[in-house]
C-alpha cells in the first residue's frame, strides 16, 4: 500500500510540474482597436516592429500591401492586413478606429461615402489605377450585341457612372449632358438598342456574367473572377481622364495623414520595388500611377 501511495504521489507531482512548464512557455494575445498611435506588434532580432492595421480588398490591394510590407519592415513597421470582400465595411471599420488606414477605393467613391455616411475619411494620395472593362457574357462581341441585351453594371454611385460613361464611349447609349461621374441609368437619354441595364453589387459582377450579355467590371473583381484586362471587349485607357479620376487611394481618418507610420506606408506603396511588382504581376490589369 505504501509503495502504491508513493507511485501516485510521484505521478501527481510530475503532472503538476508539466502543467507549470506549459503555462510558462505559452502566451495569449488579443487584438486591440487601432488608435492614433500604432502599437508594437512583434520583433525581428532585437528590433521591435510597429504594427499598422490596414483594411484591403483581397486582390490586388492586399497583395500589393504584402509587397509594400517588405519595404516597410526596413523602416521599423509591420503591416496587419485585414481583408474585406465588399466596399462598405472597410470604410466603416476605419471610421470606427478599428483600422489605421484602408486601401481599396478611388477618390470619388470615398467622397461619395463621406457624403452618404457623414464620415470624415481622407485620401493620403493615389497609388494605382485599375481599368474598368466590358466583359463578354452570353454575347461575345460588341458587334453581336442584340436589341434588348442585358448589361450588368456596378450598383454603387461612382462605379455605375463610370460604367455608363464607358458604355457611352462605345456608342451603346447616350447620357444626359452634365451627368458625369454621378450618372445613373436614369440619366440615359438615348438607348437605341433598348439595352436593359442591371445594377449589381460590384463583387458579384464576375459571377453574373453567365446570366447577362455583357458586364462592366471593376479591375480588382475582374482579377478575382479569373478575368484579364486583355480579355475585355473595351476598357478605360490608362492615359484617360478616368484613369486620373479613379486612381485608387490610401485612406485614413481626417487628421491622421501626418502620422509617421502612415507616411512610411504611403512611401512604401509608391516605391520602385512595389511599382515593379505591380507591372510584372498584373500585366496591365493594375497600373501604378506616378
Amino acid at each position: 500500500m505504501k509503495k502504491l501511495l508513493s507511485i501516485l504521489l510521484a505521478g501527481s507531482l510530475a503532472l503538476s510540474l508539466a502543467a507549470c512548464s506549459s503555462g510558462a512557455g505559452e502566451s495569449s494575445s488579443s487584438e486591440a482597436p487601432a488608435s492614433s498611435e500604432a502599437a508594437p506588434s512583434e520583433e525581428t532580432g532585437s528590433e521591435a516592429l510597429t504594427a499598422i492595421r490596414v483594411g484591403a480588398s483581397p486582390t490586388p490591394h492586399a497583395e500589393i500591401l504584402r509587397e509594400a510590407d517588405k519595404e516597410l519592415q526596413k523602416q521599423g513597421y509591420k503591416l496587419d492586413i485585414v481583408e474585406f470582400t465588399d466596399y462598405v465595411q472597410p470604410n466603416l471599420a476605419l471610421d470606427s478606429g478599428d483600422l489605421d488606414a484602408n486601401f481599396f477605393q478611388h477618390g470619388p467613391y470615398l467622397d461619395n461615402f463621406n457624403t452618404e455616411n457623414n464620415t470624415k475619411l481622407v485620401s493620403v494620395g493615389t497609388v494605382h489605377y485599375e481599368p474598368l472593362g466590358v466583359y463578354a457574357g452570353k454575347t461575345k462581341s460588341l458587334e453581336e450585341l442584340p436589341d434588348g441585351a442585358a448589361i450588368a453594371v456596378p450598383n454603387d454611385t461612382t462605379n455605375e457612372a463610370r460604367a455608363l460613361l464607358l458604355l457611352q464611349d462605345q456608342g451603346l447609349l447616350t447620357l444626359r449632358e452634365g451627368a458625369g461621374i454621378t450618372a445613373t441609368k436614369a440619366d440615359i437619354e438615348s438607348n437605341p438598342k433598348n439595352l436593359k441595364i442591371t445594377e449589381i453589387a460590384a463583387e458579384q459582377l464576375a459571377r453574373s456574367l453567365q446570366d447577362v450579355d455583357l458586364a462592366v467590371i471593376n479591375g480588382n473583381y475582374a482579377i478575382l473572377g479569373g478575368l484579364k484586362v486583355a480579355d475585355a471587349l473595351a476598357q478605360e485607357e490608362k492615359d484617360s481622364l478616368a484613369a486620373e479620376t479613379y486612381a485608387n487611394v490610401l485612406a485614413v481618418r481626417e487628421g491622421d495623414g501626418g502620422r509617421e507610420d502612415i507616411k512610411a506606408l504611403f512611401e512604401a506603396l509608391k516605391s520602385e520595388p512595389v511599382k515593379a511588382f505591380i507591372a510584372e504581376k498584373y500585366e496591365g490589369s493594375v497600373v501604378a500611377v506616378d
